[in-house]
């Protein structure tokens, strides 16, 4: 079976116009749901700054051609981010909407885990790409009702960059200003752990301590860097290369922390309750993400390009050469969830005092996925001991 892209590409969501004006409209409600209160829980395991889902219209919807599956259409969420490509290039390209016939796809953006698994467990999401602590977050907050992580998407994309004036080593960060996403995020945990095995003092709280951890969103991490306000930062791309392009140098790439290499940095999620109702949906979504994976590991080139397209059709700017094209190679798509690592980072946020110990067990059914695996040829993927009973 072919994996590559099908000829005589199908029509992309919505014209780049409309999104852009679906982003502009958005803008207000993310500002105030930026501002709307949510759990202890929520506030402790987020991804990378909260936000609200992008206007649900017609507009938003995938053009379908075929037989329709059980549902009508499929509500799919994910961040308009490069760690997010899988969703960027398989909406793009038409490869997940190829596997879905009739049923139409209704792509929602977000711009950070809060907002995505309330949608998830509202009832207003069917399936989602997001990170590994707020696929955490959504299931224990559910009590384990409410969602099941069914794929991998990526792995990697993660660095500490730092100013190269005033740090030389991975010793000289003591003492200096490092920013992170947001308190209690994937990559906030990752370097509020590397620091204690560093023997190192941080009141995860706070931030303070021998290393000030300053909790900084993405999207304004550069300008406080350019200010002077941070020494550096544990962020995912593409922050990282933006930072680069403005003189940083990366003094740690967080791959190169972990056994062989690989860690989860996005998951595919969905609610329990579609999964039940439509499996077929599911498994057809999922042979889409599966064959959208391969073409773009295939063709590494032509699928960073159309992540930036899909980029600037979501936000109205595509990324500069000097941003996307180190940033690109730096994450590894897979359809692999790296079930392993998702308990690691879980067990970090325990030990920062971030996290009471959660129970896992049954967070992911991957039945689905090495169905479809399986019919590509390709061996089965772990769920670590945390499936689904």
């Amino acid at each position: 079976m072919s994996t590559g892209p099908p000829r005589g590409k199908p029509p992309v969501p919505a014209s780049r116009t409309s999104r852009t004006t679906r982003t502009t409209r958005t803008a207000l409600r993310r500002s105030v749901a930026a501002a709307a209160a949510l759990p202890l829980l929520a506030v402790a395991l987020t991804a990378c700054g909260y936000g609200s889902e992008a206007k649900d219209d017609k507009k938003t919807e995938v053009a379908a051609e075929g037989k329709k599956l059980s549902a009508d259409t499929v509500r799919i969420g994910y961040f308009p981010n490069l760690t997010h490509a899988t969703a960027l290039v398989g909406i793009e390209q038409g490869l997940i909407q190829k596997e879905l016939g009739g049923t139409t796809i209704k792509p929602q953006t977000f711009n950070a885990g809060p907002s995505e698994i309330e949608a998830l467990n509202g009832g207003s999401l069917d399936i989602g790409f997001i990170g590994p602590s707020p696929s955490i977050n959504g299931y224990v907050k559910s009590q384990s009702k409410n969602l099941r992580i069914i794929s991998g998407s990526a792995s990697g994309g993660v660095k500490l960059v730092v100013n190269p004036d005033k740090i030389k080593s991975v010793d000289d960060i003591k003492g200096k200003r490092i920013a992170t996403p947001q308190k209690g995020n994937t990559q906030d945990v990752a370097f509020l752990n590397w620091i204690a095995e560093k023997g190192w003092k941080v009141d995860a709280e706070s931030g303070k301590g021998d290393v000030s951890v300053v909790r900084t969103d993405n999207k304004v991490t550069p300008d406080a860097y350019k200010s002077g306000s941070i020494d550096g930062a544990w962020v995912p791309e593409p922050t990282a290369s933006k930072l680069v392009s403005e003189g940083a140098e990366v003094l740690i790439d967080e791959t190169t922390l972990w056994p062989g290499k690989q860690f989860v940095i996005t998951n595919i999620i969905v609610s329990q309750t579609f999964l039940k109702e439509h499996p077929d949906v599911v498994e057809a979504v999922l042979r889409g993400t599966v064959k959208t994976n391969a073409w773009i590991n295939a063709n590494p080139d032509k699928a960073k390009a159309s992540a930036n397209a899909a980029l600037k059709a979501e936000t109205g700017k595509e990324l500069a050469a000097k941003v996307i094209d180190p940033a690109w190679p730096s994450i590894r798509i897979t359809d692999d969830p790296l079930a392993a690592t998702l308990r690691t980072q879980a067990d970090y946020a325990v030990k920062a005092k971030l996290l009471e110990q959660p129970d896992l067990n049954g967070i992911y059914d991957l039945t689905l996925l090495n169905k479809v695996l399986k019919a590509e040829g390709r061996p089965a993927v772990s769920d670590a001991g945390l499936g689904a009973k």
